[in-house]
């Protein structure tokens, strides 16, 4: 068992949940403007592109409601662990804690090329 502070472990989740909470507002608001660009007279290729962000908008927020419930599952086990054994959580729930740390940048890393991919579509249908 490792001895770590368990308020930074429980701060760091709730700051990704907040960033993933924000990032699901995002996609909905972007799921909405899509609807609203797919109303104009497009052509076959930006018909193609507005299924696949729509797709795409679809599985990502998928992906954030998986990760939230991991994240809020994980927070739930360290405040458990630090409770019944003094302080200290299992090595394990760490390694786990710096997985979801993984997880969380490679999702916000795919949100933000979604969200570019999503400008950039959005300003060549509007030319």
């Amino acid at each position: 068992m490792v001895t770590v502070d368990i308020s930074q472990l429980s701060a760091e989740c709730n700051e990704w949940r907040e960033a993933l909470r924000s990032g699901k507002e995002v996609l909905n608001s972007d799921k909405t403007n899509l609807q609203t660009a797919a109303s104009k007279n497009l052509s076959k290729d930006q018909l193609e592109q507005v299924e696949h962000l729509h797709n795409q908008f679809h599985i990502q927020l998928i992906n954030i409601h998986d990760l939230k419930q991991s994240i809020k599952t994980h927070d739930r086990k360290v405040q458990f662990e630090a409770s019944a054994n003094g302080g200290q959580v299992y090595e394990e729930t760490l390694e786990e804690h710096e997985n979801l740390n993984d997880e969380f940048q490679n999702l916000q890393q795919t949100l933000e090329e979604l969200q570019n991919e999503f400008n950039e579509f959005l300003k060549q249908s509007s030319q």
